[in-house]
């Protein structure tokens, strides 16, 4: 570095991870190893997001900041040789959004220090990353306590010349929820029809939406699961679970960019039908018990009906009266995990509130989110904690259509109801 040896940025304790109102204070260290002229030392806090067009790209199409604040710790003047610590401290907004790191863009906070020399010496800069927490406590939804619950019927024709209809009653125990907590999935499904329907599929899918001269969308499937289909005539009954694991939270509040969702998807791919719910995913759990066998009884749908066959199918060959099976589960993406977590869970593990799992309380993570925070309190230096990374995501293709908003969802779970009233 010629004449100086050593500019470094120290954040007091050792502190990475902050909120939002919070004071900010640290050092930069100076190493001279002879006399530097120069006109100042200068530390700029700086907050802001950039979205791309291109994946993994920095020449950002759209960007906002949300602060820059510069304070000059030396003025102009001279260093002999030795060594310097100079104090700093800022102020963050009270309203600046949580860390974030994906394909299209990022939010990201960092500090810079530089000293400035004089004309025709170059100057010295090095930067400091840290990173933002403010806090989605799901309490403060409407209604997160409640099931989610949405019903699709689709009606298919086969055979050329038949018709049948395939109803699928999808349920999660709650609409929101925090990383290492269980999702409780319950789906009924009626075929009917005289045809075999194929595999069902059940998947945790994240939506992330970047604000560019266009809208992008990328969506990664966390986790998925595999039931059994469903032979003709026959109604039957999936429940499944799904650990939510290290994840960026619902929603981005102060970020005008970046959107992040997620839904639990249910679907039958021959015939196609789908259903969405859309789910939050917050630092702050649900104040609930764990659950219990009569809650649960409670918080499944009731048992659909099942209603006669069309009219053209009564008569058919091979028709029989619809009798009610337990759908059994061919894949699961967390075998592993659940096997450990959630199987103890099911057979008398009691857990905190809505079944959470014992875990760290800090992650910094590459990719996907940074930071996460588990369960407990804020615990900010990274020396004291394990570093674990999110599972490994598949990519799915960049979609014309996106996935329903969850106003879109709830309309449309609500016409379904109707239609069947």
């Amino acid at each position: 570095m010629g004449k100086v040896r050593e500019l470094s940025i120290t954040l007091k304790n050792n502190k990475v991870v902050y909120s939002p109102g919070e004071l900010i204070s640290g050092e930069v260290r100076i190493k001279v190893a002879a006399h530097l002229n120069l006109k100042a030392v200068k530390v700029n806090c700086i907050g802001s997001c950039g979205v791309a067009s291109k994946a993994n790209d920095t020449a950002w199409q759209m960007e906002e900041q949300y602060f820059s604040s510069t304070l000059a710790v030396v003025e102009k003047g001279s260093l002999i040789a030795g060594e310097y610590s100079y104090p700093f401290q800022f102020l963050l907004s009270a309203t600046i959004p949580t860390s974030f790191e994906g394909l299209f863009g990022k939010i990201s906070y960092r500090i810079k220090a530089t000293i400035e020399t004089t004309r025709f010496s170059k100057d010295y800069k090095a930067e400091k990353t840290f990173y933002i927490l403010n806090l989605l406590n799901l309490n403060e939804i409407n209604d997160i306590e409640q099931p989610n619950i949405a019903s699709v019927t689709k009606k298919f024709s086969y055979f050329i010349v038949k018709s049948g209809t395939i109803t699928l009653t999808v349920s999660t125990d709650l609409k929101g929820y925090t990383s290492g907590q269980i999702i409780h999935l319950s789906t009924a499904i009626q075929n009917q029809s005289g045809k075999d329907i194929g595999n069902i599929f059940a998947s945790l899918i994240q939506k992330v939406t970047y604000k560019s001269k266009r809208l992008i969308y990328d969506l990664r499937t966390i986790a998925e699961v595999e039931g059994s289909g469903v032979k003709s005539w026959k109604q039957a009954e999936w429940k499944e679970q799904i650990i939510v694991p290290p994840l960026p939270q619902s929603s981005l509040h102060g970020c005008n960019l970046i959107q992040v969702d997620y839904f639990m998807q249910v679907s039958v791919r021959s015939p196609e039908v789908v259903v969405s719910l859309p789910i939050y995913i917050g630092n702050i759990a649900v104040n609930s018990p764990p659950l219990t066998p009569s809650r649960q009884t409670q918080t499944t749908p009731a048992a659909v009906i099942p209603t006669a066959p069309p009219a053209e199918e009564v008569g058919a060959a091979g028709y029989q009266p619809m009798d009610s099976i337990i759908l059994p589960t061919k894949s699961h993406s967390q075998q592993q995990t659940l096997s450990h977590h959630a199987f103890s869970y099911t057979s008398g593990f009691e857990g905190d509130a809505g079944g959470q799992i014992p875990g760290p309380r800090l992650c910094i993570s590459t990719g996907a989110t940074v930071p996460y925070y588990a369960d407990g309190p804020v615990v900010a230096d990274l020396t004291e904690n394990t570093l674990i990374l999110p599972p490994e995501y598949g990519m799915w293709a960049q979609p014309y259509d996106p996935p329903p908003t969850y106003e879109e969802s709830c309309s449309s779970a609500n016409s379904s109801m109707s239609a069947g009233n």
